[in-house]
């Protein structure tokens, strides 16, 4: 008792002292850290005046359904009970029933075989309990024992009933100010995580707003990476860490969260859990005297990020409404990673559909750009030159040239300066569809006209209505086909599969092919008809070999496109490169130039060009000719060459062996198989 304690006057049993000693109560309470505390206060006066020798406070676990038990003696002696299951102790009658329970005398009691024997312990040998509880709310009981075997008269029993409303009173205010303080920092939680949708700047904010939920020793944030399989620690383990020599990332079945997380429901760590896992953090946790973690994990819908685990010096800390706040604060973060991850998605893919609109961007620009047809030969200039001419009307153009040569964009260009310039451009390559598409793919078909049609189809020559169809690889469309396609060119005129209306069209045919036709249409391949209404206006690409001086401007312009494309520089093209270049047959044609270029670039590095000129001598040794020693000759004389620029130096980054893309070995293996000697190229 303090200094400020009331000191009782005259009969301890009046009225008068009652109401004086209830009013300190009253401010005991008020000004009380907790509960016990105020009770070890009060319980001297409680004890005068009632003439008691032990009063206990007993309060309701929920989580583990028991009752937790303090006392107090009146010669100053104080303890704990412990815990013991509601229905082994008076006290747990009277929290559970909500009634006043009195006993006699304890050496009698039969009821409550464990409480009995205790209360004889301290000298009690008569006890009432009473119920402490508000009308919403019940938190446990308060225990009043004395020496003599005698119940409480009424007078007691009601100053006692009052010292337990108080005692309620002020456990309801405790809980609603711990309910405003976790409404506010929900409020603060919740206003910190959702101004950030950056994952990088998120992790952070969740760190610093778990360090405001003060009631926790340590707060520990585990998150599950992509692969679900490990967990990467945030948080406060600065002391820990001391002991943990291991990364952050461990397997998820060691980790703090692997039981919330494999549920999905919240989980409880005892000391003993922490001692036996197989996880350093924990055992320094245990060693730090941690004693309890309550482990809730993060999910969003279907997806789980991982688990919040505060955890607690205090053996069972986490009652039931602690975990509903902290299952709270944990939906606030699943819910902000959630976001952020979402942020980062759209992020991503907002740069990739960037990207691929660039790209595609630049394709539609190659697509319709005339000047990307290179060259300044003679041959290409009579070409392009017809091309003009017919490009004004209507005509059908047939034109052919070997793979490779650039009849897409001979028809692209045709198309781009006709008066059909705003209308589409539909390709449609005969060769990469198979026989028993085609006819749908070109003409279109019905609902139902065969199996798998689920729906109408618009076929190509409706979709290049009032523009160009180019048919590339014309030669390959099947004998079955040609007729319907041999009316289209002739009345503008068709009936999609499967159906009986005539449909019309204005469509500006260009055909493309590298087969020979005239042979086709002797072989019975391909319908004469059909050729000659083809053939209207036959245009021929030259192969690259026949407009060699073309060469030098078509390297230097793949150069550029591809070093552009991926994110390169090359500024520098070898001469001697070129013209070996220029002396190889490229049977691919442009196509195969554009390729080989590509391939330079992604092997060169620097500035420089470095094609693998090598790659070229095995295509050319593949090549049919007229004899192997003009093949032989062709490679020793390159060779040769060579070995004379640099001087008959064949190591280094300007050596021989470099510039033909060669090993050093290999190229003088080469060098003895064609007998080449240091005279052939040192004077």
């Amino acid at each position: 008792m303090s200094e400020n304690s009331v000191a009782l006057e005259g009969d301890p049993s009046s009225e008068h002292n009652r109401y004086r000693v209830l009013i300190e109560i009253t401010d005991m309470v008020a000004r009380a850290k907790s509960l016990p505390e105020a009770f070890k206060e009060l319980a001297p006066s409680v004890l005068a005046l009632t003439g008691g020798e032990f009063l206990n406070l007993s309060l309701h676990d929920p989580r583990r359904d028991c009752m937790l038990t303090q006392y107090w003696k009146k010669n100053h002696e104080s303890g704990e009970f412990g815990a013991f299951p509601v229905d082994e102790v008076a006290s747990g009658w009277a929290w559970k029933h909500q009634k006043p329970i009195a006993i006699p005398d304890t050496e009698r009691e039969q009821r409550f075989p464990r409480c009995a024997p205790m209360l004889l312990d301290h000298g009690v040998r008569s006890y009432t309990a009473l119920p402490m509880s508000t009308p919403s709310h019940h938190f446990g009981a308060v225990g009043l024992g004395r020496k003599v075997p005698e119940a409480l008269n009424g007078a007691d029993v009601e100053f006692l009933s009052r010292v337990a409303l108080m005692g309620a009173l002020a456990l309801e205010k405790e809980r609603a100010c711990r309910a405003l303080e976790e409404q506010q920092s929900l409020v603060a939680i919740s206003r910190e995580l959702s101004s950030c949708l950056q994952l990088e700047k998120l992790l952070p904010v969740i760190l610093s707003s778990l360090r405001g939920i003060a009631r926790y020793d340590r707060t520990i944030l585990g998150l599950l990476d992509e692969d679900g399989k490990h967990v990467h620690r945030y948080g406060d383990t600065q002391e820990w860490e001391l002991s943990v020599s291991h990364e952050n990332a461990i397997p998820r079945e060691q980790s703090l969260a692997a039981r919330a997380i494999q549920t999905r429901s919240v989980a409880f760590l005892t000391a003993s859990d922490l001692h036996g896992l197989n996880e350093p953090l924990a055992k320094a946790m245990y060693e730090s005297g941690i004693r309890s973690v309550c482990s809730v994990p993060l999910i969003t819908g279907n997806h789980i990020w991982g688990a919040l685990n505060p955890s607690s010096m205090i053996e069972n800390a986490f009652g039931p409404s602690e975990v509903e706040y902290l299952q709270q604060v944990a939906n606030q973060i699943a819910a902000a990673l959630q976001n952020a991850h979402a942020y980062r998605e759209i992020a991503q893919l907002k740069d990739r559909l960037a990207q691929e609109k660039r790209y595609l961007e630049y394709e539609v620009r190659s697509a319709n750009r005339t000047d990307d047809i290179v060259g300044n030969s003679s041959i290409l200039k009579r070409v392009l030159d017809y091309a003009a001419i017919v490009a004004n009307t209507d005509s059908t153009v047939l034109i052919t040239g070997e793979t490779g040569t650039g009849k897409e964009r001979i028809a692209r260009m045709i198309h781009s300066m006709s008066g059909r310039k705003d209308r589409n451009f539909i390709k449609l390559n005969c060769a990469a569809i198979p026989t028993g598409l085609l006819e749908s793919e070109l003409f279109g078909h019905e609902k139902g006209a065969f199996t798998g049609a689920v729906s109408q189809k618009l076929g190509r020559l409706e979709l290049a209505d009032k523009g160009t169809l180019l048919l590339d690889e014309i030669g390959e469309i099947p004998l079955e086909v040609q007729p319907k396609l041999l009316r289209v060119l002739q009345d503008q005129e068709f009936e999609r599969l499967g159906g009986t209306k005539t449909i019309r069209v204005d469509v500006r045919l260009i055909a493309a092919t590298n087969r020979d036709l005239v042979r086709a249409v002797e072989d019975k391949e391909f319908r004469g008809d059909l050729f000659y209404r083809l053939h209207v206006f036959p245009l021929h690409l030259p192969a690259l070999r026949e407009r060699r001086e073309d060469i030098p401007m078509l390297v230097r312009h793949f150069v550029e496109k591809c070093s552009a494309r991926l994110h390169k520089r090359i500024d520098v093209i070898p001469d001697e490169a070129v013209e070996a270049m220029m002396h190889w047959e490229w049977p691919g044609n442009i196509r195969e130039l554009e390729n080989f270029i590509e391939r330079s670039v992604i092997l060169s590095e620097g500035n420089r060009l470095n094609p693998p000129l090598a790659e070229l001598l095995q295509e050319i040794s593949r090549q049919p000719s007229d004899s192997s020693a003009t093949l032989r000759d062709r490679e020793r004389e390159h060779i040769v060459e060579i070995l004379r620029q640099t001087r008959g130096a064949l190591s280094g980054p300007a050596g021989a062996a470099a510039r033909l893309g060669l090993k050093r070995t290999t190229l003088q293996y080469k060098m003895q198989r064609l007998g080449i000697l240091r005279t052939d190229y040192l004077h």
